[in-house]
């Protein structure tokens, strides 16, 4: 029983503000989406200002704004086929706006929601490590453009991130009164930056960087261990923990020709390592190793315009963070491999409108007995199936 309790304790806040680390979200804007976020080199719209802003020293002489929100459909994810999740549905909205330029300058603002994931399990053992995990981020950006030369452009920006979490778990159906109740938030500084070089008219070479922001989320806690008594010791206090949001850098190159087809492919790299272990405050809970491991992205994605209507597809493979060792019921993720496709409808020549649709695949998870640190799975293995997402995407843009 001491296993399991300490166990619970360490994945009762594992997930708390990290729930974006499998379950991040990089397509902030109908064309994104549509693309499946091979979206760095070749951006034409006020999205730009948040995907490479360095662009923005290309567009016209406009103010582009545009706007967007996408319905997260998450399925329930099953352990040996026989304990589901909850079935998530979560509304993520998304704005855009570049500036008129002024000579070699130009200035743009995103408001976007980068990560976030609500999971919860209602049936033992599943929720006794994750009866409720639920992440919110909003990131606020900005960033400034300059124009070297006609073909050559930099940019930078900060990032200020709101981050807000709760974890809920409870141990009773395991004879055990292990409870958590945990809340907290934080506002964070980060920045980005951005190039883009264009050695032909129909050829876009690129290069962003988001750095890593810690998350140094405080707020309160309610703990029951079993110790004391048959009904537990009950302490309620302040309570905090830091987490990064990890740096991420994406190298790009596209290609149009004939001005109608254009063709990008994207390599991201997301430096997970930075998260080690996972230490928290006010509590006496254990330090836990976690070990998260550097992901590649590969993304390509497809651009056809055609008189009136834009069309966009995409495909992406994509790696988990989180090695199996340190894997729970709060974050049982996998690679993946993610299929997209969207339109974008030219109603006039200021406005434009479209859809984008996203299918997430998450391959299938296995872990043996005596490989993974939390005590249920070490003692019986794991299988888990299904999980994944469908991300649907509605937007318009306008410019002036």
């Amino acid at each position: 029983m001491k296993t399991i309790v300490k166990g619970l304790a360490l994945s009762a806040v594992a997930s708390s503000v990290l729930m974006a680390g499998g379950y991040k979200i990089p397509e902030q804007s109908l064309n994104s989406m549509a693309l499946g976020a091979a979206y760095v080199a070749h951006t034409t719209h006020a999205d730009t200002a948040y995907f490479n802003p360095a662009n923005m020293a290309f567009m016209g002489d406009k103010q582009y704004v545009e706007g967007a929100v996408t319905l997260a459909h998450l399925p329930s994810q099953d352990y040996y086929g026989q304990f589901k999740s909850e079935t998530e549905n979560i509304l993520i909205p998304n704005f855009h706006y570049v500036a008129a330029p002024m000579d070699a300058f130009r200035w743009g603002l995103s408001l976007t929601a980068p990560g976030g994931l609500t999971k919860r399990w209602e049936k033992s053992p599943a929720s006794a490590f994750a009866e409720e995990f639920t992440l919110k981020n909003i990131e606020l950006s900005g960033a400034v453009s300059y124009k070297v030369m006609d073909n050559f452009a930099i940019a930078g920006g900060l990032r200020l991130i709101y981050s807000e979490g709760v974890v809920k778990n409870n141990a009773a159906a395991l004879g055990s009164p292990f409870k958590v109740d945990m809340e907290g938030d934080t506002i964070e500084f980060g920045y980005n930056l951005a190039a883009t070089y264009k050695p032909t008219e129909d050829i876009n070479i690129a290069a962003t960087y988001r750095s890593n922001v810690d998350l140094d989320e405080e707020g309160t806690a309610t703990i029951t261990y079993p110790i004391g008594s048959p009904t537990g010791t009950t302490i309620t206090g302040d309570a905090g923990v830091s987490v990064p949001l990890p740096a991420a850098l994406n190298l790009a190159i596209s290609k149009t020709w004939n001005n109608t087809f254009t063709l990008e492919a994207v390599y991201e790299r997301t430096f997970w390592s930075s998260y080690e272990t996972l230490e928290f405050t006010g509590t006496n809970l254990p330090i836990s190793d976690k070990n998260w491991e550097d992901t590649n992205t590969f993304r390509l994605g497809a651009t056809v315009e055609l008189e009136k209507i834009t069309v966009m597809m995409g495909f992406s493979i994509n790696e988990t963070p989180v090695p199996v060792e340190t894997l729970s019921f709060e974050l049982a993720d996998s690679d993946a491999k993610i299929f997209t496709m969207g339109f974008r409808y030219q109603q006039s020549e200021a406005l434009s409108w479209g859809a984008a649709f996203l299918y997430d695949s998450k391959e299938p998870l296995s872990i043996e007995r005596g490989v993974n640190d939390n005590p249920i799975i070490q003692a019986n293995g794991a299988s888990f199936g299904g999980g994944g997402a469908m991300l649907t995407t509605v937007g318009m843009a306008y410019e002036f």
